[in-house]
């Protein structure tokens, strides 16, 4: 019977699905267990991985009967693709399942950040009633800046002019003719920096995109902006963004993805006592339902690739 091994969290019912036609080992502690982890892909046929765990090297030297690796997600910078294609082992992404839910995710950020209204709640409860240092700003009439416009981009842009905002993108792998500018103008980077009132990544991490948020391009823009980064890790240089925040340099920022994850308390130390900034624990493409449409993808799809060999 083919073997899967699952090293990070999936949902219970996709996770018996698979256990109805494979031998399944579940166990998310598993993503800080390396050496076991090595020792269990030994005679693995397929293994299922989010974002932590790192699918290269002495990992994937060892699975040297695996078929397909899932990820339960959509970025690719934890798995060594081509080593993966060398071997001929095939990576299947969960396409599409959480877009909507990190749509989601960035349009809330941008409220709570514009509104200024997150850091209340003692103020108030303590009896005091700050309403003019808690006034706040609305997202309709301020300009949205997507940084990559793919899938997840383009559902965030809807619902941005939905709430009436103009929205600009920057996306050098779209032609400028691409029938996708239509509604959003194409400007470039240093055009995202200037013109947004509202800064939103949406590129995966590799080399042309690591730090494309950075010292110079923090500078660039509106002191009353602010920043979200829910794509990848590394494509903001979370030192230059801690600084800009803690100058004023733009307005605020939300991260739910580091440079190092988990933070540690060095990595975290950075952001301590900033009033202006939101951190989350990679969570904006994870809801309970997001949990449960790319679980069934991924098992649905690995099944398929079991059955097909």
């Amino acid at each position: 019977m083919p073997k899967i091994i699952i090293s990070e969290f999936m949902d219970e019912v996709a996770v018996k699905k698979l256990r109805l036609f494979h031998d399944c080992t579940y166990d998310p502690a598993l993503v800080d267990e390396p050496d076991k982890l090595i020792e269990l892909v030994g005679d693995a046929d397929a293994l299922i991985v989010r974002n932590r765990t790192q699918v290269r090297g002495a990992l994937l030297d060892a699975g040297a009967n695996l078929k397909c690796i899932g990820r339960l997600g959509v970025g690719l910078d934890n798995i060594d693709v081509a080593a993966c294609k060398s071997a001929g082992i095939e990576v299947i992404p969960a396409t599409g399942a959480n877009n909507l839910c990190v749509a989601e995710y960035v349009i809330t950020m941008g409220q709570v950040l514009l509104r200024n209204a997150y850091l209340g709640t003692d103020s108030v409860i303590a009896g005091e009633w700050p309403r003019q240092q808690m006034m706040g700003r609305e997202l309709a009439g301020k300009t949205l800046g997507l940084i990559g416009f793919g899938a997840i981009a383009r559902e965030v842009a809807g619902r941005a002019m939905a709430l009436g905002m103009e929205v600009v993108a920057y996306d050098p792998n779209l032609l400028a003719n691409d029938p996708v500018w239509q509604y959003v103008r194409n400007v470039s980077l240093d055009g995202i920096a200037s013109l947004s009132d509202v800064v939103s990544l949406h590129v995966p991490l590799v080399e042309a995109t690591r730090h494309i948020v950075d010292v110079a391009f923090l500078k660039s823009m509106k002191n009353d902006a602010v920043l979200i980064n829910a794509a990848r890790g590394g494509v903001v240089d979370d030192a230059a963004i801690a600084f800009a925040l803690s100058e004023g340099e733009i307005a605020g920022a939300a991260l739910d993805v580091f440079e190092v994850e988990p933070l540690t308390a060095e990595a975290g130390a950075k952001f301590a006592g900033l009033l202006n900034f939101i951190a989350t624990p990679h969570i904006a493409g994870v809801t309970v339902e997001s949990n449960i449409r790319v679980s069934d993808l991924i098992a649905e799809k690995v099944l398929a690739k079991l059955s097909a060999e």
